[in-house]
């Protein structure tokens, strides 16, 4: 056991010093395309490379819906006129303003922030994502945030997937049972839009559609530090990348 004490001395903190800092470290975030100015047949010829419609020609160029994007990363390989990236991982966005009275998270969350996830049709990578935040290295009991396995004793309702129709009911009843105040964050593609999958039989177009999202973390899958964001913002600890305009609005051309 001494051995092990002295080798934890020796390796000293690993744990990311993030929101305290900035991370830096190489790996951490893949990015995002961010809006290009291009001209007329260049923007039609780039839009016509993305899969899911997440690209939308402008006066300028080309826009992105991030709530769309699934980091395919045709617009930057695929193409001799490429899109735009920009890196970081401070991608969440709100999407509703929760300053009503009795809605407010007050100083008793600052530090205990209980989080119900539920995977709501997830293929397993952004659920993936979301358990790195238990690992040692972005350790996010250090702020305050901690997994609960109830929703009556969850204070942030974290939903991961496309909503498939079987999950929606489960949905709807874990949310009825939070107590209030409360929070709803969407995290990765599939969650804000439906990605791939939606909208079709089996899926809604999003969370969104039927439960009253607070903050929204694009990606496909959104890194961890990315969810970390979101939920920093969902209790008031960061602020928000933007505020929600619809597909392809102001908020999700990659600013912040």
């Amino acid at each position: 056991m001494s051995q092990w004490v002295i080798r934890g001395l020796r390796t000293g903190v690993k744990s990311t010093r993030y929101p305290r800092v900035e991370e830096t470290a190489a790996g951490t975030s893949p990015g995002l395309p961010v809006s290009t100015a291009l001209s007329s047949d260049l923007a039609q010829s780039l839009v016509a490379h993305c899969p899911v419609d997440a690209l939308h020609p402008s006066i300028t160029g080309v826009d992105v819906s991030l709530r769309q994007c699934i980091h395919c990363f045709r617009c930057v390989r695929a193409t001799n006129n490429p899109m735009d990236w920009k890196g970081g991982y401070e991608w969440a966005t709100a999407a509703s303003d929760r300053n009503e009275k009795g809605t407010r998270f007050g100083p008793a969350f600052s530090r205990s922030v209980h989080i119900l996830v539920v995977d709501a049709g997830d293929c397993g990578a952004c659920l993936n994502e979301v358990k790195q935040l238990n690992n040692p290295y972005y350790n996010m009991h250090r702020l305050g945030f901690f997994l609960t396995p109830t929703p009556r004793h969850a204070d942030v309702l974290l939903v991961v997937g496309a909503l498939t129709d079987h999950m929606r009911l489960p949905l709807r009843k874990a949310y009825d049972a939070m107590p209030t105040p409360k929070r709803v964050v969407a995290a990765g593609a599939c969650a804000l839009s439906g990605g791939i999958f939606g909208q079709s039989f089996m899926c809604a177009g999003g969370v969104g559609e039927f439960l009253p999202v607070d903050v929204e973390v694009p990606g496909n899958p959104p890194p961890p530090l990315a969810i970390l964001h979101g939920l920093l913002v969902a209790v008031g600890r960061k602020p928000t990348a933007g505020s929600h305009h619809g597909p392809g609005g102001p908020a999700e051309n990659g600013s912040g």
